[in-house]
């Protein structure tokens, strides 16, 4: 029977989309420190590599999606100016975060219903280039927001990082999760970054040990338990049922999709429970779509700002009973080669680049195709987890 969901929150009504689309190609962009290039440039390198990977011909995309609010917005003007193409474009809301994995939701409306064909989605930001022009850095964005602007900062409870070590103490307070318990995340990502050569992290080890030796940037969180701050971006194609069949790599089905949020909106302060996430609503949704249980689920993606961010997501999608994630995650239980879980193959947002969770999307493309650097044998079926504080999305893919 399915465990009642909380009040705090709710799931969003989707339709079934179960092996109505697959996605087709992936293509990352160039990720790096301060580059110099523009969000849109780096968009349409990955848009370039994700087509070519699919194997098709710019003209041959006749659907774009791209984020509504953050990063790049990718219009067709320049899609078309850019790839010599002049033919029409159905578009939608795409991009990264939890728009990644509703992005094939609806792409798979739009292709049933004959308004596109093959449709990619594409993220990008330029932020380590934009970091000296950024008034505030990342967290302007949250200062901006009324409510938190005469409520949260005055009393000091900002930016991101002070919000998820408060967070996080309260985690540990609630269920004695330890700093070796996080500590076991940041090493798992670094590790498979240091396996990942497009990674920014790649060529710096570390071991739990070493971790724990680095000072605390905000009680109880260091800097490794912080996300990065970069340049880069990724996309991926998604076509019909017809069509993947015969494209030019194996298709990875999308076989489920959730979407969750939080009754607080932005405002995490005022949510029914503090120490949980809105996957409480997403992930249950999708996997009951999917047909599958958490069990099932031999990779897993998480977008990962902070570690606690990941722990509490791998509680709350049903991996281990509420509470348990610490003991759940500690040592080398998330590694690719063996864990219990595997999980952010590519280092994530703490060790791989900071694009918002697409790339999290194409590390489970290349797992279930045999493809990634550090990759899990014989995955079969792959999630990613979306999230941005109040909502909160999941997506399940499959290989024949």
């Amino acid at each position: 029977m399915p465990q009642p969901l909380p009040d705090w929150g709710s799931a969003t009504p989707l339709d079934d989309v179960s092996r109505q689309v697959a996605i087709t190609g992936v293509g990352e962009a160039d990720h790096s420190r301060a580059s110099g290039r523009s969000a849109s440039e780096i968009a349409l390198q990955a848009v370039e590599r994700a087509i070519a990977d699919a194997g098709l011909a710019p003209a041959e995309v006749d659907g774009l999606m791209t984020s509504a609010g953050m990063g790049a917005q990718l219009a067709p003007a320049e899609f078309h100016s850019h790839f010599g193409t002049n033919h029409d474009l159905w578009t939608g809301p795409g991009g990264g975060m939890t728009w990644a994995a509703t992005a094939p939701h609806a792409a798979a409306r739009a292709i049933a219903a004959g308004e596109a064909r093959n449709v990619v989605n594409v993220f990008s930001v330029a932020w380590a280039s934009e970091r000296e022009q950024m008034e505030g850095g990342p967290g302007a964005f949250h200062a901006a927001e009324p409510m938190k602007a005469v409520f949260e900062l005055p009393f000091g409870w900002f930016p991101q990082p002070v919000y998820f070590a408060t967070i996080a103490r309260r985690h540990m307070h609630e269920y004695g999760t330890t700093l070796e318990q996080l500590g076991a995340i940041a090493v798992a990502c670094r590790r498979h970054a240091n396996l990942t050569p497009g990674a920014l992290m790649h060529d710096k080890p570390l071991d739990l040990e070493g971790y724990l030796a680095r000072p605390m940037l905000v009680d109880p969180l260091r800097v490794e338990d912080c996300c990065l701050i970069s340049d880069g971006g990724a996309a991926y194609v998604m076509t019909g049922p017809e069509r993947a069949r015969d494209a030019a790599k194996p298709p990875a089905w999308v076989l489920g999709v959730g979407e969750g949020r939080s009754g607080a909106g932005l405002y995490w302060s005022q949510q029914g429970d503090f120490t949980a996430t809105p996957q409480v609503f997403s992930a249950p949704a999708a996997f009951e779509m999917a047909g599958i249980a958490p069990a099932e689920v031999d990779v897993l993606t998480l977008y990962d700002p902070f570690t606690i961010v990941a722990l509490m997501q791998i509680e709350d999608m049903g991996f281990c009973p509420k509470g348990d994630g610490g003991a759940f995650v500690e040592g080398s239980r998330l590694h690719f080669d063996g864990g219990a879980l595997p999980y952010n193959t590519h280092g994530g947002l703490l060790s791989h680049a900071y694009v918002l969770g697409i790339a999290h999307v194409v590390e489970v493309v290349r797992q279930l195709r045999g493809e990634a650097a550090a990759q899990v044998p014989g995955a079969r079926v792959g999630v990613y987890g979306g999230y941005t504080g109040h909502l909160a999305s999941t997506l399940v893919l499959a290989r024949d």
